[in-house]
């Protein structure tokens, strides 16, 4: 089952209730070009606050905004027919309690047209997924690696091996209780993001958490090779569209110096063209 099998566009009770079945596909986009590329073969189509580094040159995700997120919330959901728009909530627009984490997922949702938000952290955020699940706000969780916590995690490291590895089971058990309806692994030791995706009974999406998940997701950007230099353990690269890029760019600008493009055929005559009769 794809997005594209759906008589009406996927929304959070389905994704739900594909736990165990089909695995799903989700896919980062940006902008209303990618979201129209990705949508036909995804269920859920992720504004993630990657966006910060990928589009933005950030170092990290730690300056993006709500106005960026809901920029390019915009931008995503025009482009998306079928597939779910899920956009992430900006670090500090949350962490704060409840009431802003809801005063903040309530304006992206308003203010996008997107059907959920995600948020990363387990355990001590699990008051505020059910305060925003009792609102109306369905939450996609994020446990494991949690690129916000970036600083007080110490890197981007695998996170969950020995001793860590039941605190990650702890969170991602406390999400589902909490009312999220669904929650991504990221950079989980193999065999535990399959023990959590046993243990619940909603779907598990991994990245960089083995195949045993309910779904997978991945950077758009990543997956196609668009960055030459950042080539992650967990990347699959299905193309090398970055390599390809600079290839044509570089054959643009010698046609330029060269004076042959434009040539004949892109460019307009002095004397306009007599219309057929």
């Amino acid at each position: 089952m794809s997005a594209t099998s759906s008589a009406r566009p996927v929304l959070p009770p389905d994704i739900r209730a594909r736990k165990g079945t089909v695995p799903l596909v989700m896919l980062t986009a940006y902008s209303t070009p990618v979201a129209r590329l990705v949508d036909p073969h995804c269920d859920v189509v992720l504004v993630g606050d990657s966006v910060g580094m990928v589009i933005h040159g950030l170092p990290s995700t730690l300056g993006v905004t709500m106005e960026m997120m809901i920029l390019h919330g915009r931008a995503v959901v025009r482009g998306v027919q079928m597939a779910m728009p899920v956009i992430d909530m900006p670090f500090g627009s949350y962490e704060e309690g409840p009431a802003q984490a809801f005063r903040n997922a309530s304006r992206l949702m308003a203010e996008t047209g997107a059907p959920a938000v995600k948020l990363e952290g387990g355990l001590h955020m699990a008051e505020t997924i059910a305060f925003l699940s009792a609102r109306g706000v369905p939450v996609m969780a994020h446990v494991g690696l949690t690129p916000q916590s970036v600083n007080t995690l110490g890197g981007y490291k695998v996170v969950g091996r020995e001793a860590e590895a039941e605190k990650v089971m702890a969170d991602a058990r406390a999400t589902e209780a909490a009312g999220a309806f669904s929650v991504v692994l990221e950079k989980v030791p193999e065999g535990l993001a399959a023990r959590i995706t046993d243990a619940l009974t909603i779907p598990t999406i991994g990245i960089g958490a083995g195949a045993a998940c309910d779904g997978q997701v991945l950077v758009v950007d990543d997956m196609l090779g668009l960055f030459t230099e950042f080539r992650p353990k967990f990347v699959k690269r299905y193309a090398e569209l970055g390599t390809m890029a600079a290839d044509a760019i570089a054959a643009y600008a010698a046609e330029v110096r060269a004076r042959t493009f434009p040539g004949p055929e892109h460019s307009f005559p002095d004397i306009a063209p007599k219309a057929r009769t």
